[in-house]
């Protein structure tokens, strides 16, 4: 109760909305949770299989060049690499 209104404005502490917040709130955490150990469990397959091809003699840092230019647009990577040549033969590299 409040003092000047003599009011109980104090919300039980496992009102049915309060405890579907707070089940809520656990779910998303545990998703959260669960998503960050299988990228964790992704991300060390992929450190495994650089380690493979490198093993078998593959350059490692090219690999990770040919992953990540895979991911962009054709016409993006285009562009990246007609700029790097402008650049290579600004400074006379090729």
């Amino acid at each position: 109760m409040t003092p000047a209104t003599g009011h109980n404005t104090a919300i039980a502490p496992d009102a049915p909305a309060t405890s579907f917040a707070k089940d809520q709130l656990k779910a998303i955490i545990e998703r959260i949770e669960r998503l960050e150990e299988e990228r964790k469990t992704i991300s060390d397959d992929i450190r495994d299989v650089y380690a493979e091809a490198k093993g078998n003699g593959y350059d490692v840092k090219a690999l990770r060049t040919i992953v990540r230019l895979r991911k962009q647009d054709a016409n993006e990577r285009a562009e990246h690499e007609t700029i790097v040549e402008t650049y290579q033969q600004a400074l006379g590299m090729i």
